[in-house]
């Protein structure tokens, strides 16, 4: 689940908790926005800390390999 998808469940269950008025028969609409906020936020979280530890298509920079150094000769 990306940043993106975090968010749009977050926004979701607040809508649901705190801008929605509706009750429906055998569904609790404020629980169920409690759950997609919740699990909104801890894939936003989730999300973030394996961004900040991928380091691109190369893998880390200072991983096993070290830095690489591309020298481009024009013929």
């Amino acid at each position: 689940m990306g940043i993106g998808v975090s968010l749009v469940l977050m926004a979701a269950g607040a809508i649901l908790i705190w801008a929605v008025n509706a009750t429906v028969s055998g569904i609790e609409l404020h629980t169920i926005g409690w759950i997609l906020l919740a699990v909104g936020a801890i894939g936003a979280l989730l999300s973030l800390i394996f961004w900040s530890s991928w380091g691109g298509v190369g893998g880390p920079a200072d991983g096993p390999r070290g830095r690489r150094t591309v020298v481009r000769d024009d013929y």
